[in-house]
């Protein structure tokens, strides 16, 4: 009921915005929107005859496929082959928006590893199934087609074709064989904001599908990319926030409460005051992704060298990322971390994942104790608490939240809970600072 509640307050809003002016224009705006977890009660993802053991399998499950989009993507400096890997239903957080005018909402995967805002479109050849309405472009008083012939068209790529008419055709195939082709159209975007009162983005580029399949849920209708390229929710917004978003992500405990997870812009997402570390965001290729430089990880008092990764020995050699849960390192270095963390465990008794893909479990007895681990990033010491580094997988099994990877490093959504984490793209940093995201 809450999600149904939720929803018909944002479309409310949306109405009264139509038809008395009611919304904010985004210049030099600051706003905040929820985020809401894909296995949280207030998604409608979320399936309540799974356990709590099978959420985490499949979460876990997602992070290791997602991880072969970024160990692909970071080899090449092609934009359709850096669209082409990414797992199409791999996201973890969904989010709200609008299209069109008047305003039409979607609920899509928020996906700070992709770049283009995309959904499902009337008349549709060749659609996977979708219990929501389809946004209908010819109902917008604002929608476009774009030629092919814009700039928006030919940053695309060898991701972009010409149809008969000249219009700019966009097509991404998914590394899971999922795929989305289409218009690729302006058209205003209007975000919910946690006040009451819509933000609107005019002449916003996105990705009219008219021929989407593959593994994508009924229930979601497409992706916001809030990536680092040019065609990303973050992009288009541009000075209008300043460059500057944030997200706190709650414990999943906290999501089963009810709580949910924001996500600030411009002003709002700032972060400030006591307790914040900043860290260089490392400009690469392919600049969809968030790089920063890991130096070591501490265990307690013992320090471990990180070495590198393929995204790079020194700098940029880990992708931070909200649609990956685990925190992944190269092989070797894993093993060296993990040895530390069993070395430190006091009191430890050692059990098994009984999905096998985590390897060092314990259970959680009333003496169990487990070491502070420490994040050494270039200029930030982020200090890990124990939601961070432990999964608690059932009543008795609990897991170290890290894992190992064939290629390259990510920095996961787990170890980003209960951290207000800012981006600062005009100034190339990004923040940490610890903070009970409930509160906010």
């Amino acid at each position: 009921m809450a999600t149904f509640q939720s929803v018909l307050s944002f479309a409310s809003a949306i109405a009264l915005c139509v038809a008395s002016f009611g919304c904010i224009y985004a210049h030099n705006a600051g706003f905040t929107t929820e985020l809401v977890h894909r296995d949280s009660p207030k998604s409608p993802l979320y399936n309540s005859q799974q356990t709590h053991l099978q959420r985490w399998n499949k979460a876990m499950r997602r992070s290791v496929s997602r991880v072969h989009h970024f160990q692909r993507t970071a080899a090449t400096v092609s934009p359709k082959e850096v669209e082409s890997e990414i797992i199409a239903n791999g996201g973890e957080y969904l989010m709200s928006l609008s299209l069109g005018t008047p305003p039409f909402q979607i609920l899509a995967i928020a996906d700070t590893g992709s770049d283009l805002i995309w959904t499902q479109c009337t008349p549709c050849d060749k659609c996977y199934k979708q219990i929501a309405p389809l946004f209908d472009p010819k109902s917008s008083k604002t929608y476009r087609d774009l030629s092919c012939d814009t700039r928006q068209c030919q940053n695309l790529g060898e991701s972009s074709s010409c149809s008969s008419e000249q219009l700019c055709q966009y097509s991404y195939y998914y590394g899971d064989r999922s795929f989305t082709n289409g218009n690729l159209a302006v058209d205003t975007v209007t975000l919910p904001s946690t006040n009451g009162v819509p933000v609107y983005f005019p002449k916003t580029v996105i990705g009219c599908g008219r021929r989407n399949n593959g593994t994508f849920d009924k229930k979601d209708s497409g992706i916001i990319g809030l990536g680092g390229g040019p065609m990303s929710l973050i992009s288009q917004m541009g000075s209008s926030i300043g460059g500057k978003f944030s997200y706190c992500l709650v414990p999943f405990s906290s999501e089963s409460a009810g709580n949910s997870s924001k996500l600030h812009f411009g002003r709002n997402a700032v972060v400030s005051g006591s307790g914040v570390q900043s860290t260089p965001l490392i400009s690469k290729n392919p600049d969809t992704f968030y790089y920063l430089t890991l130096e070591a990880m501490s265990v307690g008092d013992k320090k471990i060298e990180f070495g590198g990764s393929s995204f790079g020995g020194s700098e940029g050699n880990i992708i931070i990322d909200s649609g990956t849960s685990l925190t992944l390192f190269p092989v070797n270095f894993f093993t060296e971390f993990a040895t530390a963390v069993e070395n430190a465990v006091i009191n430890g008794e050692r059990t098994q994942d009984a999905s096998g893909l985590l390897s060092h479990c314990y259970r959680p007895t009333p003496d169990l104790k487990v070491p502070v681990i420490t994040a050494h990033f270039n200029g930030a010491d982020v200090v890990l608490q124990t939601l961070n580094t432990f999964i608690l997988i059932s009543d008795d099994v609990l897991c170290l939240a890290f894992n190992s990877t064939q290629s390259g490093a990510i920095f996961g959504n787990v170890a980003q809970m209960n951290f207000l984490i800012g981006y600062d793209i005009q100034g190339k940093s990004v923040s940490f600072k610890p903070t009970d995201c409930t509160q906010l």
